[in-house]
């Protein structure tokens, strides 16, 4: 049965959902000023090599909160407009709150939430999870927006060495792989089944359903619809492919 919390037990429900992800952890605040307690929770499962997607909505993010998201392998960032919502769950549990992901709120505002045990509410807790998944979804990955870059010096020899505008991106190979059966098929991270397969999965639809292949180097790795690749794959191609999250 959900239940209901005060401060203390979001805070504590928090840093609990956090810790004891195995799979995946979401993280949907609208601000971000991550305080110690919470950068090292999530610094130790970037490490465990545990996926992290986070969402924020305003674009307000220090430099030093900014790299140091960048700097976790196991992270990603998306921000999206109008964001309102308060929401973290991991593979197990849900936790639906008025409390942002922000230093301030965690110490001085007075918040409640609801907690939600996917053993306990699975229906509950699948639709949490869907709309954080859309939420993803429809965000975009920012790219370094406030991080310092230094001046470069306006020399002549400078200009002479300037990159060309337009830069076309790394050229990518056409040929992919079905995360199901491993055919070789058409390379589209959107859509990562064959034919046949396809019609077997759109009968249910679930996009979290586990398959056996990366979609681009064909190598057995946990996969689905929602992530058909490898973490090295997704690393090297995440700015040359159009992904799911």
């Amino acid at each position: 049965m959900a239940k209901f919390l005060d401060t203390s037990g979001v805070t504590y429900h928090l840093e609990k959902l956090i810790k004891n992800a195995d799979e995946k952890v979401i993280l949907i605040s609208p601000y971000l000023k991550i305080n110690d307690r919470i950068k090292e929770l999530i610094e130790d499962k970037n490490r465990m090599k545990i996926h992290i997607d986070v969402v924020y909505g305003k674009n307000e993010l220090q430099p030093d909160e900014n790299n140091w998201l960048k700097s976790l392998d196991f992270v990603r960032t998306g921000f999206c407009k109008n964001l309102h919502a308060k929401c973290y769950l991991n593979e197990k549990e849900a936790l639906v709150t008025s409390m942002n992901l922000y230093e301030f709120s965690q110490q001085n505002n007075n918040e409640m939430g609801i907690y939600v045990s996917k053993e306990d509410e699975p229906d509950l807790y699948q639709e949490i999870n869907t709309e954080s998944m859309r939420l993803f979804r429809i965000s975009e990955e920012l790219k370094v927006t406030v991080e310092k870059i230094p001046r470069e010096e306006n020399t002549s020899n400078n200009k002479s060495k300037a990159a060309p505008k337009n830069t076309p991106k790394t050229a990518v190979k056409e040929n992919g792989f079905c995360i199901r059966c491993n055919d070789e098929i058409k390379l589209d991270p959107i859509t990562p089944y064959c034919k046949k397969c396809f019609t077997s999965w759109n009968k249910y639809k679930n996009e979290e359903y586990g398959e056996k292949y990366c979609h681009i180097c064909g190598q057995s790795t946990k996969s689905s619809k929602i992530k058909p690749t490898c973490y090295d794959c997704f690393k090297v191609n995440k700015n040359k492919l159009d992904f799911p999250l």
